[in-house]
């Protein structure tokens, strides 16, 4: 099976967890994920399978969305609510200066990546330094808040909708707005609701999957992988010429025909490209200095 299932991550289950089952119900080694959820989060999960694996990063550098419960006046080590708590203070702050605060963060902003994380400093993952009891420097780093919603407020608790980059620490945003409102504050729940085009009203739980697969239907649940590229205009090989592409060689326009036959004058890079046959191939751009198209990604399973 090559493609992308779009998963309900539940509360509990690590990214691997999800991988592993995943491997155990659809009887396949090559499955990555697009990005690992905390154990506590739930929600939109993107798994690729396959030659889909080939986009496990592109998925991964997606603008992501997310709600999230800010609970005010507490802080702890992990920044949300699982860790220990390292300082409590009275919430005194009025809903216009927290709505004031949310937009403070907009656009692009230096975080600073939380201990607790799976970045990797000296060899080591932070989360890993951090259960020994060590704190080591760590180095901001851009990420961007392309929309941050106050969907309700009944304090001590925020909910916020946030759409930001790859990269972005939802805990220490919570952690970063509590710390700007001079009370504090941690996550107290996340919600993944989109990665991309994948939306959490089309995600399937884990036990939907294996009972789908039971049926020998998971294919229902699987998304083509060209449907990430469907915003790239779609070309086919001509059957005279279909060697050179399954040997990698560069293509001339020539050779290719657009959906409805004629290929356009101005040249579309890049492009989806279909064999003779109508089966996915890959991703092509073209090449302006000698006027054909280059082989950039291939999905083709043969």
């Amino acid at each position: 099976m090559n493609g992308i299932l779009n998963i309900y991550k539940e509360r509990g289950f690590t990214s691997h967890d999800v991988v592993a089952k995943l491997r155990g119900i659809l009887k396949m080694k090559k499955i990555g994920h697009t990005g690992t959820l905390d154990p506590d989060a739930c929600g939109v999960l993107p798994v690729c399978l396959g030659q889909a694996t080939k986009v496990c990063g592109m998925l991964t550098d997606q603008k992501k969305t997310y709600e999230a419960v800010l609970l005010l006046g507490r802080t702890t080590d992990t920044q949300d609510v699982s860790g220990q708590t390292l300082a409590e203070q009275p919430v005194t702050v009025g809903e216009d200066e927290i709505r004031e605060t949310a937009q403070r963060f907009l656009g692009e902003q230096m975080q600073l990546p939380p201990m607790y994380s799976a970045i990797k400093v000296g060899g080591k993952r932070l989360y890993e330094l951090a259960r020994e009891g060590k704190t080591v420097e760590r180095t901001p780093r851009p990420v961007f808040f392309y929309e941050i919603e106050i969907l309700s407020i009944e304090l001590p608790r925020v909910r916020l909708r946030v759409t930001c980059s790859k990269g972005t620490y939802i805990r220490t945003l919570c952690h970063d707005m509590g710390e700007a409102l001079g009370c504090g504050g941690c996550m107290e729940e996340l919600l993944r609701t989109q990665v991309g085009p994948f939306r959490i009203e089309e995600s399937r739980k884990l036990s939907q999957i294996e009972e789908l697969a039971a049926a020998g239907r998971a294919e229902e649940a699987i998304w083509p992988v060209d449907r990430l590229f469907a915003a790239f205009p779609e070309a086919s090989i001509q059957s005279p010429f279909a060697r050179y592409m399954y040997n990698g060689n560069p293509l001339k326009v020539q050779w290719l025909q657009g959906e409805d036959g004629a290929f356009p004058e101005k040249l579309p890079s890049p492009i989806r490209l279909y064999t003779d046959q109508g089966a996915f191939f890959g991703i092509y751009e073209l090449n302006r200095q000698k006027g054909d198209y280059r082989l950039q990604k291939m999905f083709y399973g043969g």
